[in-house]
Parts: C-alpha cells; structure tokens; sequence
C-alpha cells in the first residue's frame, strides 16, 4: 500500500491497524511540511519495521506531491517485490463484505482476477462537529446511497491489482500505461466480482450504472471526517490538485449522509486488538498522544479566525446538514456550482423523492 501524507497524525494509528488487520503487510508512506508531528511518528513506526516512510521528493520536480510520490515508489524494492499493489490515501478504507472481512477471502472470491476496482462510498461527518479522537470506522455511519452518480467524484474508484508488469506505472486511481502486448493478461472485476469493459483497461478511473459493485468489496471515502477537522484538512491543502480549494464547496460534494452503513464495523475487534498492540509501545503511544494533540491546538488556532470560524458554522448550519441528506435530488451542476445556489426553502421543505434540480452549467472543481 503506497500513500502520501501532510498533517494526518491522529488518523494514522487506526487506518495502519485496520489495514494490518485484513491483510495488508507492508506500508510506503511519503510526507512533506508536516507540523503535527506525522512524519516523526511515521519514522518511529519505520524504525520499529512496521512501514516505510520517505520525505516527498516533490520539490526537486515539477510534479505535484501524490505524482512524484508515485513516481519515485516505483523504484522501491518494497514495491517492486509485492504481489498486490494499492495506491490510496489515509481517509480510505477497505471494506471486504465476503467471508471473515480479509483480503485473503476477497481475492479467494474473485479467482483468477488481477485487478479489482473497490468503488468508493462517500462518508459524511454525520452530524459531528467537534474532533473527538474517536474511531474513524465506529464515529462516522452515514453514507451515500448504493446508487449516486453524482457528484462526479462519488463513483471514483481505487485499483488493487497484481504486480504482474501488465501496466508501466503507478497512478492514482489506477495503474498506467497499459502494454499493448499485455492486453489479454488483464482480468479487471468490480466490486462485485464482475468482469469490467475493456474500454476502461486504458483510462477509466471511475465506476457507472453498469459497472459499480459493492458486494464484495466497497472502499469507504471517509474524506471530511469531523467539522473541526475538516477546518485543519482545508488549512493544509490538497494533496494532488494543489490549487484547489477545500471550501464550503468540497465539503458539500463529500459530505454525504443519506442512510446508515456500518458493514465494516465488524472488524473494529480486530482494528482494537492491533491497535492496543501498537498503542502498548510507549514510544508510539507518546507519538500518537502528541499528534493528536497538535491536531486539537491548529482546530483551536484555526478558530481563531474569522474566516475559518465563518466557515466552520456555515458547515455546521442547519442548511448544509440537511442538504448532506439530499444530494439525490441534484443536477450534476449544483455540485459544480456549491450549495450557494440552493434555495433555503429546498431545505428547509424537504421535497419528495421525485424532487429534481438542477442549474445552468459551471466550471468543475474536481
């Protein structure tokens, strides 16, 4: 599992230990510009030989942080010697729904299979406004719908896939750079264990109608977290579309709470047990308490000001906490254009289920 990480100390502990505990066995971690202690705590966790961590060689390029990540991890003996290979980030999580909730049930289930496509389910804050410190997978229940073609982003999907040579690289989403001479090597399922169409073997990177799947495998996006933290996630920046930003308009496209899901909550005894394993080291123990320490002091900075402290009750309103309820019920154009162009009184009605709108089309803020 390879990933980047800026200013994530606090949620690291939980998703190492949920990862561990279905599976996953090595961890490359880049970071840059940390100030919470994130990248001390993942040289801690390299000493003890449980991941590998590396400063982002971004700066020396002309890429941006996740790319040169990916770039400079291919040559990673870690990487070059793994049999199966993820490129994803700390709010996500693999959610395996067959067998006992482990990768080794999930690959039983596809077979012979070399790719699979673990479709994202948005998570909201539900109704969280204050950092807790609480467990990421038991905090935060409420989810988008099964079927939730928009907004664009809700289908996206991350690729587990052999490292067979079939791609030239890693990517985001996917791997890169199919060889032509490789073609019929690739047996692509979704997350339900369905083959995928080869139209999406050179470019796809998101899921539709006819190809999402959850039976098998979900990846749960939880990437708003709690309002207070989400004040620290818009202060750090984006990770790869560095000059975008993570306002009120991201927080109303991924900040989905339409109905509970709480599958993956049966593997919260194993997520604990690896946990208190990790916790009873002191060492990192003292770098977890640290971190999240820093994480609740930049909140209370970050609401010092006006600006951030605007921002944190507009996310907190009763407006947006409805609207994350009813994102059915909207064009593809109002996730472009931000909750801004939502009349009140559509929340404030709560229209029925054949309810629709839409707005003329603007600008994407993928």
């Amino acid at each position: 599992m390879v990933t980047t990480m800026k200013n994530e100390g606090p949620f690291i502990l939980e998703w190492l230990a949920y990862h561990r505990a279905i599976g996953v066995d090595d961890f490359l971690v880049y970071t840059n510009d940390c100030t919470d202690g994130t990248d001390t705590m993942l040289q801690l966790l390299q000493d003890k030989g449980i991941v590998q961590h590396r400063e982002n060689p971004f700066r020396n390029t002309d890429l941006k942080p996740q790319h040169a990540a990916l770039q400079a991890a291919e040559e990673e003996p870690v990487i070059r010697e793994a049999d199966w290979l993820v490129c994803m980030d700390v709010d996500e999580f693999i959610n395996i729904k067959c067998g006992e909730g482990r990768l080794s049930d999930l690959f039983q289930a596809v077979g012979d299979a070399n790719m699979i496509a673990m479709t994202w389910r948005l998570f909201g804050n539900n109704d969280v406004r204050e950092f807790t410190g609480d467990l990421i997978t038991r905090e935060f229940t409420r989810c988008a719908f099964e079927v939730t073609r928009k907004p664009h982003q809700a289908w996206g999907f991350k690729t587990l896939f052999r490292n067979t040579g079939i791609f030239k690289k890693l990517g985001v989403h996917r791997p890169k750079g199919l060889k032509p001479q490789l073609w019929e090597d690739i047996r692509w399922v979704n997350g339900s264990g369905q083959d995928m169409p080869r139209e999406m073997f050179r470019n796809g990177w998101r899921s539709s109608t006819s190809t999402y799947g959850y039976d098998l495998v979900q990846l749960n996006h939880y990437a708003v977290r709690s309002a207070e933290s989400f004040l620290v996630k818009r202060d750090r920046g984006r990770v790869n579309h560095v000059d975008r930003d993570q306002g009120l308009s991201y927080w109303f496209r991924m900040n989905n709470n339409a109905e509970e899901e709480r599958s993956i909550q049966r593997m919260i005894p194993a997520l604990e047990a690896e946990m208190a394993r990790l916790l009873a080291d002191p060492d990192i123990a003292a770098a977890h308490e640290y971190a999240s320490r820093k994480h609740r002091e930049k909140i209370e900075e970050l609401k010092g000001r006006d600006d951030m402290l605007a921002l944190f009750r507009e996310l907190t309103g009763e407006k947006l906490c409805k609207l994350s309820r009813m994102h059915a019920h909207f064009g593809a154009n109002v996730f472009l254009s931000g909750p801004g162009v939502i009349p009140d009184k559509i929340a404030e009605n709560e229209p029925g289920s054949d309810f629709w709108f839409t707005v003329e089309r603007s600008e994407t803020n993928h």
